[in-house]
C-alpha cells in the first residue's frame, strides 16, 4: 500500500495514498485554505509542490474550478501557436500531452479523508457510499487523495445512482465508477435498427465480447429474441457492473456474465463487439474503454471470430473511423486485418456522431470529429474456393 507522509504543525504526518492513475505521491507538501490565491495555488502545482487543503469543502472545489481554468487558458495559447501546419496526428498528440499536464496540476490539490471515508472538513459532503463503491471498504486510517479524483468518484456514484437512459433499451443502464458508460447512442441505434442473423435467433446463441456495462447483452436480450447471450469481461468492475444491470432489469436468466479475455468456450449465431476506438495506451484504467493500445483487442476479436460462429453466423463490429481521420491507424489497416482473418463484410451501416464535441469548433480534435462515421460491420467467414 503507498503511502504519503509530510509535516504539519510540526508533527510527522503519514497517511494512504489513493490514486487511480498510479501517480506517485507527491514528495513536497503545502497545507492550504481559503486564505490562497489561485494564482499561487497554480504556481505551486506547477512547482510540484502539492496542496492538503485544510478550508471548506466548497471553497476547494472553488479553487480546482479556478486552477483549471488557468490550465484550460495556457492550453489554448499554447495550442494557437502552433496549429498552423499540424497534422490530425499531431493534433492528437498535442491534445493528449495538454491532457496529461491538466491532470497532473489539478492532481496537486489533495483532500485528507478520515476513517471510513469520512472529510472533516466545514461543509464537508458525504461521501462513504461513493469511495466505497469505488475502492472497497475503508480498511481504517486516512486516506490522502486528489480532489479532482474525488470529485470523479463522487460523479460516478451519481451516474451509478440515478442510471442512463439508453433509447432504445426502454430501460437505464447503471454504470459503475471505472465503468465506461455508454454516453454514445448513435452506434445503439445501429444495432437496434440491424436485421439479426436467423442462426442467433429462436435457440440461438450470442457472445457479447467485452460488455462493459453490459448493455449492448441487455439489447440483444430484450429485442433478438435471441435464447442465451453470454457476455464476457476481464476487468472486475465490469463484470459487477454488468452482472447487476441484467439482474436489475430482469435479464439474469437469459445473459451470462463470465471472466474471459475476449471470447467464451463455444460458438454462436452472432457474436458483438465494441472495441474502444483508438489505438492508443490509456494512461490512467479509466480509459481503458477508449483507448486500445496497436488495436490489441480489435485484432484478436477479429482473430478469433470465425472459430467461434456456427454456419450462418455472423460478427458485428463497432468501429468508429475517427482513429483513421487522426491517423492512428492507416486507411487500409482495418480491410487488411479483416482479410487476414478469414472474413469478409457482409454488410455495413453508419452513422454520424451527434455528440457535442462534433459541433464544438473550439474542440482541438473538431476537424476529426466533425467528419466522423461509426459503423456497424457485420461479418462473416470468407467462402472456401
Amino acid at each position: 500500500m503507498d503511502r504519503i507522509d509530510w509535516i504539519e504543525n510540526e508533527t510527522e504526518r503519514t497517511a494512504r495514498w489513493q490514486s487511480e492513475s498510479g501517480m506517485p505521491a507527491p514528495k513536497q507538501m503545502a497545507i492550504v485554505d481559503d486564505t490562497i490565491r489561485p494564482d499561487d495555488a497554480y504556481g505551486l502545482a506547477g512547482q510540484g509542490t502539492a496542496l492538503l487543503w485544510r478550508g471548506d469543502f466548497p471553497s476547494a472545489r472553488h479553487m480546482l474550478a479556478a486552477m483549471a481554468k488557468r490550465v484550460d487558458y495556457r492550453a489554448r495559447k499554447s495550442r494557437a501557436k502552433r496549429e498552423e501546419g499540424t497534422t490530425p496526428g499531431q493534433a492528437f498528440h498535442l491534445h493528449r500531452q495538454a491532457q496529461a499536464q491538466k491532470a497532473r496540476l489539478l492532481g496537486m490539490l489533495l483532500v485528507q479523508l478520515e476513517d471510513d471515508y469520512y472529510i472533516k472538513l466545514p461543509r464537508a459532503q458525504d461521501v462513504k457510499a461513493a469511495c466505497t463503491e469505488a475502492w472497497g471498504v475503508s480498511d481504517g486510517g486516512q486516506t490522502v487523495v486528489a480532489l479532482r479524483e474525488l470529485m470523479g468518484v463522487i460523479g460516478a456514484h451519481e451516474w451509478r445512482t440515478k442510471g442512463l437512459e439508453v433509447p432504445g433499451l426502454g430501460g437505464r443502464i447503471h454504470p459503475h465508477y471505472g465503468v465506461f458508460t455508454p454516453t454514445r447512442n448513435e452506434y445503439l441505434d445501429l444495432i437496434a435498427k440491424a436485421t439479426f442473423p436467423a442462426a442467433a435467433k429462436e435457440k440461438g446463441v450470442a457472445f457479447d465480447i467485452g460488455t462493459g456495462t453490459g448493455v449492448l447483452a441487455a439489447m440483444l436480450a430484450r429485442h433478438a429474441g435471441i435464447a442465451k447471450i453470454v457476455a464476457t469481461d476481464i476487468d472486475p468492475r465490469s463484470l459487477t457492473c454488468a452482472r447487476e444491470n441484467v439482474a436489475r432489469m430482469g435479464l439474469a436468466d437469459r445473459v451470462e456474465v463470465v471472466e474471459a479475455d475476449l471470447y467464451p468456450e463455444g460458438k454462436a449465431g452472432l457474436v458483438v463487439c465494441n472495441p474502444p476506438w483508438l489505438p492508443a495506451r490509456p494512461s490512467t484504467p479509466l480509459e481503458k474503454g477508449i483507448y486500445d493500445p496497436e488495436s490489441h483487442m480489435l485484432k484478436g476479436f477479429l482473430a478469433g471470430l470465425a472459430d467461434h460462429l456456427v454456419p450462418g453466423g455472423e460478427g458485428w463490429l463497432i468501429l468508429s473511423d475517427l482513429a483513421e481521420r487522426l491517423g492512428l491507424r492507416s486507411e487500409g489497416e482495418l480491410a487488411e486485418n479483416i482479410a487476414k482473418a478469414g472474413l469478409v463484410v457482409k454488410e455495413r451501416t453508419q452513422a454520424t456522431p451527434r455528440h457535442p464535441k462534433a459541433a464544438d469548433k473550439a474542440d482541438p480534435l473538431h476537424a476529426a470529429r466533425a467528419a466522423e462515421v461509426v459503423s456497424l460491420w457485420k461479418l462473416v467467414p470468407a467462402p472456401r474456393v
